[in-house]
């Protein structure tokens, strides 16, 4: 009895040295995955975009980082540390919802997180090296920590998307990879190419959430679905992104864009988006994806040099996946904090703001080629102001239990 008392005197000791040395684990901003990568995310998002308008302004040191400088420094973060930080915070979270099994919480929450700020950091400051291996750790990483969580729950329908997410880490190796064998060209493709494994996380997630969202928010809505467009939405949009990222020749490049930009217009059309009405936090979804079939048309132009590549690409980032992560990261966090799915009037301005900076981003330039450093301006200006009425409004739900008591 007396070594088992010592025993339990020893176990308690135990946890509250653990809980002083490391108080963050009973953090509420450590409870799911949504927390800190949206928090930790949309702050970044933030901070890079005015980074970026700081270095196009003639600022010394904005967007000068060692490990990899000027625009690819800009694509590189957009693409490899903005995007991936909510891909990953969404994926850890809904995989827990399709599964019922835990995802990384506590400590080893704080460790992914870590991994991916540190790769911030280090793609910032140098040397160029460890940047490089850090930063490309973090999504095979987190990958294999949700494969494995799928594979144990018997969950094959949605096992290729961590799968999908180490291809989007071995394409951040091969950007790192050739961006300091001073390939910047090549770097750049593996950007695109990460655009499209982007767009084609939206394409299927929103083709399972929008119609049920609406459906739900609104009983008899009308949705459509054609089998051979469901069939073609996800491998169109890979097989664009492959032709793109390659270089191939212009007339199979703007063949495939084209049939992307046709197949996922039919999708949308189907959902009858303009019957939505007043409600934001259902219509900015519809928003993004419209975006999708805007961006593979402007594709197909650009392929034969009637636009700015970088405006097609754009349209997509800007539009479909920017719109579609202000969407979720506000609808997601809102459910998954115990509150009503509403979105009031800082939500609304937010997504008002993406919008806009969507459309200034593309269209601006591409009717007022003297005034494109404006339309940046403003563009850059309408996406930080929108993460940053996130933040002002968020922060506090991320951080702080859920007001219903329930675990996450």
């Amino acid at each position: 009895m007396k070594s088992g008392h010592h025993l339990d005197q020893a176990t308690h000791a135990t946890h509250v040295t653990r809980r002083w040395l490391f108080p963050s684990l009973d953090l509420p901003v450590l409870r799911l995955g949504f927390r800190p990568f949206y928090l930790g995310g949309a702050a970044f998002g933030l901070l890079a975009i005015a980074l970026w308008l700081a270095a196009l302004h003639g600022y010394a040191g904005a967007g000068r980082a060692p490990a990899i400088s000027g625009v690819l420094w800009h694509v590189h973060e957009m693409v490899f540390g903005f995007v991936a930080a909510i891909v990953v915070g969404f994926l850890l979270t809904a995989v827990r919802a399709w599964t019922s099994r835990e995802t990384p919480h506590g400590a080893p929450l704080a460790a992914l997180w870590l991994l991916w700020a540190g790769g911030r950091v280090l793609v910032w400051s140098g040397p160029p090296v460890l940047a490089a291996f850090v930063d490309t750790a973090f999504l095979p990483v987190t990958g294999l920590v949700l494969l494995r969580i799928l594979i144990a729950a018997r969950n094959r329908h949605n096992i290729f998307l961590p799968v999908a997410l180490g291809l989007f880490g071995l394409l951040n190796g091969l950007f790192h990879w050739w961006a300091l064998h001073q390939q910047p060209e090549l770097a750049l493709r593996a950007a695109y190419a990460a655009v499209g494994l982007a767009v084609m996380f939206v394409t299927v997630i929103a083709g399972r959430v929008i119609p049920m969202f609406t459906a739900n928010a609104i009983p008899g809505f009308p949705i459509k679905r054609w089998k051979a467009v469901e069939t073609l939405a996800m491998p169109v949009v890979v097989l664009t992104f492959i032709a793109d990222a390659l270089n191939a020749p212009a007339p199979l490049v703007a063949v495939l864009a084209g049939s992307a930009a046709l197949i996922h217009g039919i999708r949308i059309a189907g959902w009858h988006s303009s019957r939505v009405g007043a409600r934001p936090i259902l219509w900015i979804l519809h928003v993004a994806y419209a975006w999708i079939p805007l961006g593979f048309a402007l594709l197909a132009l650009s392929a034969f040099n009637l636009l700015s590549h970088s405006l097609a690409i754009h349209a997509l980032t800007v539009g479909a996946i920017g719109c579609a992560i202000v969407g979720m990261i506000t609808r997601t966090a809102l459910g998954h904090t115990g509150r009503p799915l509403v979105a009031g009037r800082v939500e609304t301005c937010a997504y008002a703001l993406m919008i806009v900076a969507a459309l200034t981003r593309v269209f601006g330039p591409w009717l007022s080629v003297s005034t494109t450093m404006l339309w940046i301006d403003i563009a850059g200006a309408c996406w930080c102001a929108a993460f940053a009425l996130y933040l002002a409004k968020y922060t506090r739900y991320l951080t702080t239990v859920r007001i219903d008591g329930k675990a996450g």
